[in-house]
């Protein structure tokens, strides 16, 4: 096995912030990011810091809803041991992601894998027990993003959907992935099919099973079930906080966010401000009015923003209530309050005894704008930690890579197949032709660039002629060189069946293979060693993007 490290600012997708994040001795705004990011983000600083005590009485509540929810999700029994390490004291390391269909994408391994890991390491440094936890976001309701799972045919990405319509907007986590009807279960059942044939049938297939087709099994069960057993050699926690006891734990955060809301919003405004002046983006819009909030309808147990009003007073859809009613509705059932993408990680840290959070690259950008709520309502803003970001390169691809000297840059800079094979055409051309190409090429440029400047010393209208000329017969020149590539490509038929290959399975869609393919795919491919060696790879000595050859 080899692992590269390329740089975080060249991988695709990378936002400046992110960029910035990344590498904060060269940002542009790094008092900005000092104040949003207050530890150095691939560093073991985090571990010095002590993570916040909770009450005995707290410990025993959670540890309590824990072990339930261990029996919901078959949990096994490192699991179990490091619940009881959360009731006597330990600190945890958080990550977390949306309950998508089939355990979602590789991204969602690589989270887990860094928790775990970055919890072992923690431990090791300071003695104090530090336990890795992944938080299901089981209370959003953008169903349409997770009721999906894209697997490789041997030509596309293949989405598969149950098409799943509870008819209101309610939270997905709660969503029985069978709808509760003889059509819903005979399309799960397809799902399934399809699924384990892509993946091919195997241990994983049958996993998927299992954890998918028991009675009444919900989007977050499933999820949980085939998480738990993914990791179950860690003792990986994974929780789902919809349940009202976990809402009572964290009612300080949804309190506050209801009394001081003036104070957030203004709070918010000026950091969304500060970062869009820096050149960086708010990844959530914050407006006047704007609350942390969701509110459930008691009647329909629809999920709708709460927003403030011009008197002080609250709305959700067409219903006004006033600032004592949302505080009893926070008192008799707390569940029905549920906080956004924002207040969501300080709601997180208000339950658990966080040490760090580990993020993608948009809950790295959420904590540039949660740091105000954090400052505001706990007094301190806990350290992000970004995932393991990794391409796993299949022995196959690396075989066709090496046979065209490919590294994985000149698949980025390709960006899809058609520009790849180009470049495979342009590479498989007749020494011979290439050196014509490049001579001819090479003296074009050189008359061309004597020629301009001549004649824009002669007059300067003149000039700007000359390279508006000049321009376009260099144009001519790369048209004939991809003209000859073309010729190349169609000539020798592999070059543009390598060209696919190589994309769909390591840019597939022009975006990275880690948010795009479904993680029971690498699963199914590579065994219970995946789970292993992505913990391995979590380490982060490397400050950017791995790139592993398997």
């Amino acid at each position: 096995m080899e692992v590269q490290c390329y740089p975080i600012a060249i991988t695709p997708g990378t936002s400046a912030l992110l960029r910035d994040f990344a590498d904060p001795a060269n940002a542009a705004e790094p008092r900005l990011l000092q104040r949003c990011y207050p530890t150095e983000p691939f560093g073991l600083g985090f571990t010095r810091q002590a993570a916040p005590e909770l009450s005995e009485e707290h410990r025993e509540r959670l540890a309590g809803l824990l072990v339930e929810q261990a029996d919901v999700f078959g949990a096994g029994e490192a699991a179990r041991e490091n619940i009881e390490r959360l009731r006597n004291g330990a600190a945890a390391v958080v990550t977390g992601q949306q309950v998508v269909l089939f355990g979602g994408p590789l991204l969602v391994l690589l989270k887990a894998a860094t928790a775990i890991r970055k919890a072992a390491d923690a431990t090791a440094r300071t003695g104090r027990p530090h336990v890795p936890v992944f938080w299901l976001a089981t209370e959003d309701h953008d169903l349409a993003e997770v009721d999906q799972i894209g697997l490789p045919t041997k030509t596309e990405i293949e989405t598969i959907k149950l098409g799943l319509n509870p008819g209101r907007a309610v939270p997905v986590g709660g969503i029985p992935v069978d709808g509760g009807t003889e059509e819903g279960r005979a399309a799960l059942n397809s799902a399934l099919d399809r699924a384990s044939e892509l993946i091919a049938w195997g241990p994983v297939a049958e996993l998927l099973r299992d954890c998918y087709t028991k009675d009444g099994t919900t989007l977050a069960q499933g999820f949980g079930c085939l998480l738990s057993a993914t990791f179950a050699e860690f003792g990986l926690v994974v929780m789902d906080a919809s349940r009202p006891g976990f809402h009572a734990l964290g009612a300080k955060a949804l309190r506050s966010a209801i009394e001081r809301a003036p104070e957030l919003e203004r709070g918010l405004l000026a950091r969304s401000e500060e970062l869009e002046r820096s050149g960086y983006h708010a990844q959530v819009l914050v407006t006047e009015g704007h609350s942390l909030l969701f509110l459930l309808d008691a009647e329909t147990g629809v999920r709708q923003p709460l927003r403030r009003t011009e008197d002080g007073g609250w709305k959700a859809g067409s219903r006004l209530y006033t600032t004592r009613e949302l505080l009893q509705i926070l008192e008799s059932a707390p569940e029905r309050l549920s906080p956004n993408a924002l207040l969501r990680p300080v709601f997180q840290d208000t339950i658990l005894p966080t040490a760090a959070y580990v993020g993608g690259p948009a809950e790295i950008a959420y904590f540039a704008q949660s740091a105000v709520v954090y400052e505001q309502i706990l007094g301190r803003v806990t350290p992000v930690l970004p995932r393991l970001s990794a391409t796993l390169v299949d022995p196959a691809i690396a075989k066709v890579m090496d046979s065209h000297e490919l590294q994985i840059t000149d698949i980025w800079d390709a960006k899809n197949p058609e520009a790849l094979a180009q470049r495979l055409g342009a590479r498989a051309m007749p020494i011979e032709g290439k050196r014509k190409l490049a001579a001819a090429g090479n003296a074009l440029d050189a008359e061309l660039t004597a020629l301009t400047e001549y004649m824009a010393g002669m007059s300067a209208d003149l000039g700007r002629a000359a390279e508006v000329s000049a321009s376009k017969m260099r144009y001519q020149m790369n048209r004939l060189r991809t003209m000859a590539a073309n010729f190349q490509v169609q000539r020798e038929a592999s070059l543009r069946k390598h060209a696919n290959a190589i994309m769909l399975g390591l840019l597939p869609e022009g975006h990275l293979q880690e948010r795009v393919i479904g993680a029971i795919w690498f699963m199914a491919r590579y065994g219970e060693e995946l789970p292993k060696l992505l913990v391995e790879n979590a380490a982060q000595e490397c400050p950017g993007h791995r790139v592993i050859y398997l």
